[in-house]
């Protein structure tokens, strides 16, 4: 008898428990009510020239020191045979060392010079690469030399090679196509003296016919599969630069490559454990660069420009050598004035006619501008009110974005967030990058924000994980509280996960949304889940909830909902951190029949799971059709799964 009534209250406990797992959640989406707008900026990309991401990387100049001026002029070259380092009658005034090679002297040897570029260079099997020196003879008129162009496998056997001759002691551009017969990771550029006179060299650069603008064209698509609303550049710290000296400055990025002056990058030595004293900025990939891109990948522009402050993680406050003082502000605030002039004056203005002369009449219509990066306290409000003043008045519909500082919260995130209300700036810099866990708990974060004053601009974000890698975890993460930023779409102006790119080689910094190679690239299971927002941003809101709630983690569901009036979608977004798959009804209330419904699920087979080099597609997001009977569809959500449902 008591064996029986134990089996009996065991029976019905899991009866019990079988049917709380197959329980059906119901969501309610008010779809007959649009609310508040949805930026077209809503989800976009930010760019900085960290891990290798601009030289070495989207800027797709295989030559490493190609104008020869690192302080080690001769720094990733390595010279054989005799070969100096001059500076007489220079090609480029603002870049004016160059190199000699002489004849060897023997008919048996050599001299020349040789780079292995970034990590190697990367030669695909039939590809064209165009090659350029600035060239002349080392002598009097009247004589010929000749120079000898390999490209070269990591086997060190030759690929192809050119001659170059030159007839004059004048500096003379040439250039030759090489092609390769084999794909190599880590091949090099060999350069001879193949007559009997001295030559000297400059400039020597050398690029994949298949370039983009100068930049590398399968990252280049990587970023326009994207679909991004807002392209936020050129950073970042180095903005702001270690020092003064070293700050990012535009004017300096404009016009010919050949005699835009490198920059010192702000992560050659910041991290210990990787650090690079070759790496410099050569500016080939500018701000007229950036603007191309972002015109080219349909996203609004938002450049960065120092505020007059050196990186506070690196100077001291009262450290008068780091940061600009307030009476010596103006060049800074003349900067930000002339880039909007440069972006949207006419052709008759000073900086619209450099950008004509550039290629580009047409303006590029500039509506932001970015002033400082990660700056707090006192000496940030007080150079940022002084830009503010200006650009009001001479440029009143610039909207103009300031900084909170560096963390998501605390007594310099509250300080900043109190001045930027009080200068009555448009948008608001916030960044963080917390645990996976972190984003799950953060989902509400702007449910409370204050609707009037500035708008939110989530300007760096990304979940940080064991060992910060680009796993499932982390991209699940991220899924989920980005429902969080659409939902608040009225205080949520625009949002860009950082960083952008990594070199599997050269990397410092992880997680990154996009890592590459010399020869491939490959997207991250993050990438995929800002590709899901990014083509499904709708234009407005809609609200969604469960037993009148947001759903923003009960028993691991989070979810937001948006309408697209130029395509009369009907978008609903649910993540579903829990172990277990969950089954959900989903009504849409104020719509009467849907012809057609989709669902798109993004998954992997364990939370530890990423995308690399070897295999890209671990995690790809799957499309199926759903039945639609009416207004109410009922559907599946495995376990640890993010979903985008489409209704029409």
């Amino acid at each position: 008898m008591k064996k029986k009534k134990i089996l009996t209250v065991l029976l019905a406990a899991a009866l019990s428990l079988t049917g709380s797992v197959a329980q059906t959640r119901q969501l309610t989406v008010d779809a007959g009510k649009p609310g508040g707008i949805v930026q077209p900026t809503m989800y976009g990309i930010f760019f900085e020239d960290i891990n290798f991401g601009a030289d070495g990387g989207l800027y797709a100049e295989m030559v490493l020191n190609r104008n020869f001026e690192f302080p080690n002029h001769l720094q990733g070259w390595n010279t054989f045979g005799k070969v100096t380092v001059c500076d007489f009658e220079p090609a480029f005034t603002r870049n004016p060392h160059y190199v000699t090679v002489y004849p060897s002297g023997h008919k048996e040897k050599t001299s020349g010079l040789e780079n292995k570029g970034f990590f190697g260079m990367g030669f695909k099997k039939g590809m064209k690469y165009d090659f350029t020196v600035y060239a002349r003879l080392n002598n009097l008129q009247g004589k010929t030399a000749k120079i000898r162009v390999e490209l070269v496998g990591d086997d060190n056997v030759p690929m192809d090679r050119q001659v170059i001759t030159l007839s004059n002691n004048q500096w003379q551009k040439k250039t030759v196509t090489l092609t390769a017969n084999r794909t190599m990771q880590h091949g090099l550029l060999r350069i001879f003296n193949a007559g009997s006179e001295a030559v000297d060299l400059d400039y020597v650069s050398l690029f994949p016919e298949d370039n983009w603008h100068g930049l590398r064209a399968d990252l280049v698509k990587d970023l326009d599969d994207l679909h991004p609303g807002i392209f936020r550049f050129p950073g970042g710290c180095i903005v702001e630069g270690t020092d003064l000296q070293t700050r990012y400055q535009w004017k300096n990025t404009i016009g010919d490559p050949e005699n835009r002056p490198i920059n010192e990058n702000r992560w050659n030595y910041t991290f210990p454990h990787r650090q690079y004293a070759d790496y410099y900025q050569s500016y080939g990939l500018g701000f007229y660069e950036y603007f191309l891109l972002a015109e080219k990948i349909g996203a609004e522009p938002l450049p960065v420009l120092s505020c007059g402050l050196a990186c506070q993680f690196q100077n001291a406050d009262n450290d008068s050598n780091a940061h600009v003082a307030l009476k010596d502000l103006q060049p800074y605030v003349d900067d930000a004035l002339d880039l909007i002039e440069f972006c949207n004056g006419d052709v008759n203005t000073k900086w619209g006619k450099i950008r004509a002369r550039l290629g580009h009449p047409k303006p590029f219509n500039l509506k932001q501008i970015g002033i400082g990066n990660e700056q707090w306290g006192p000496l940030y409000a007080e150079r940022l009110e002084v830009f503010v003043k200006q650009i009001r008045a001479k440029y009143p519909n610039i909207k103009i974005c300031g900084t909170s500082g560096p963390s998501a919260d605390g007594k310099d995130f509250d300080y900043g967030w109190q001045q930027m209300r009080k200068l009555n700036v448009d948008l608001v810099d916030e960044h963080y990058y917390k645990s996976p866990q972190w984003f799950l708990d953060n989902a509400g974060r702007y449910d409370k924000y204050d609707r009037r004053g500035p708008k939110v601009f989530a300007g760096e974000y990304a979940a940080h994980g064991k060992g910060e890698r680009n796993n499932w975890e982390a991209a699940l993460s991220e899924a989920c509280f980005m429902t969080g930023l659409e939902r608040n779409a009225d205080v949520v102006y625009q949002a860009t996960y950082a960083p952008l790119f990594a070199h599997v080689d050269g990397w410092q910094w992880k997680p990154d949304l996009i890592w590459f190679d010399n020869l491939n690239s490959v997207r991250s299971a993050n990438w995929y889940v800002q590709m899901l927002y990014g083509t499904h941003k709708g234009t407005n809101m809609l609200k969604v909830t469960e037993n009148g709630a947001n759903v923003e983690g009960s028993n691991g569901l989070y979810a937001s909902a948006v309408y697209d009036k130029i395509k009369k979608q009907y978008i609903v977004k649910v993540g579903n951190s829990a172990a277990n798959a969950q089954q959900v009804t989903i009504n849409l209330n104020g719509v009467k029949n849907v012809r057609k419904a989709q669902q798109t699920i993004l998954k992997a087979a364990a939370l530890t799971d990423e995308n690399t080099i070897d295999h890209p597609d671990r995690i790809v997001p799957t499309t199926t059709d759903i039945t639609a009977t009416g207004n109410t569809f009922t559907v599946s959500l495995p376990a640890s799964s993010f979903s985008v449902f489409v209704f029409e």
